[in-house]
């Protein structure tokens, strides 16, 4: 390991992950973290002797895994380490609109099944349901307590979004496990997707992996159970009331303050505790690393 990378100063251009038009912005934080990933990282990667080696970044939306992940390359390639950042945003089955609006139908036509299961399903619940939607209010806790049988069409949807969000429904696990499993395999070319906001930003480019020894994937579901073919995840901790407060400072989407982006967030983040025995690394959001048992005992507390 270069004995200075602690010293080193972080250029702020320096390259950062393929999904076109994220906004990344590193700051002292991301380099703090990353500085006390690195050292930990660099342990187990020699475990690899030398092999390709897969790395994911993975947290709640905002948490900073571009970020860190971009830091992390960087000191990597300072070394001659090969790193490239890939995104795992650019493989959902859909544009990020449409899937926003798929979350959206989820919810609300299971919310509905939930109603009539329990024939809660009057002309009246339908009428404040419409005008709840348009004040995009259905999935707000206050509004159940002013419509009781709201709750039953609340959890009805809230069960169907879980079996939704990060499962195969909704991102394709498989090309990102083929991509992967080409990299280990020593492919040095390898088309990766690329996806913008509108239907027409949707395309492939041709990667050079011939000097790349590391592929680190920066993705929310980067520990995901559907997922093969890691073999370092690292998970950086973070709650959904952070998560949420950092959404708004990049005003990632126009509804950031909805209770359904709240429930969202909320459920990713149960995905993750759900994942987390499997992270090699895992970092607090003061920036300490944890062992397991020490997460276990924090989010107890959350």
């Amino acid at each position: 390991m270069e004995k200075n990378w602690k010293d080193l100063a972080v250029p702020e251009d320096i390259p950062h992950g393929d999904m076109p038009g994220d906004k990344i912005c590193i700051g002292e934080e991301h380099v703090r973290k990353a500085r006390t990933i690195y050292p930990r990282l660099r342990e187990i990667m020699e475990e690899a002797q030398g092999r390709r080696t897969v790395i994911t970044v993975c947290g709640g939306s905002g948490v900073g895994k571009s970020e860190i992940a971009s830091v992390l390359a960087w000191f990597l390639n300072r070394e001659g380490i090969g790193a490239y950042v890939m995104s795992g945003d650019n493989y959902p089955r859909r544009i990020p609109r449409d899937n926003d609006l798929e979350r959206v139908r989820v919810y609300r036509q299971n919310g509905l099944y939930g109603l009539v299961d329990h024939d809660l399903m009057t002309s009246e619940a339908g009428r404040i349901l419409r005008q709840l939607w348009a004040e995009d209010r259905d999935a707000a806790a206050e509004a159940a307590e002013e419509y009781p049988w709201l709750a039953v069409y609340q959890r009805s949807g809230r069960r169907a979004l879980t079996g939704y969000l990060g499962t195969p429904q909704e991102t394709n696990f498989d090309e990102v496990t083929e991509i992967l499993a080409r990299f280990h395999q020593g492919e040095n070319s390898i088309y990766l997707k690329r996806m913008g906001r509108e239907t027409t930003e949707l395309w492939y480019d041709k990667v050079d992996f011939s000097g790349t020894r590391a592929l680190i994937l920066e993705w929310t579901h980067g520990n995901s159970d559907f997922l093969e073919g890691v073999d370092i995840p690292i998970l950086l901790n973070s709650t959904p009331a952070e998560t949420l407060a950092h959404r708004r400072a990049r005003n990632r989407d126009g509804k950031t303050d909805s209770a359904f982006t709240t429930m969202v967030l909320e459920i990713e983040q149960k995905k993750l505790e759900a994942q987390a025995h499997k992270a090699k690394i895992i970092l607090s959001k003061q920036g300490d690393l944890m062992t397991y048992q020490e997460y276990r005992r924090l989010m107890a507390n959350e």
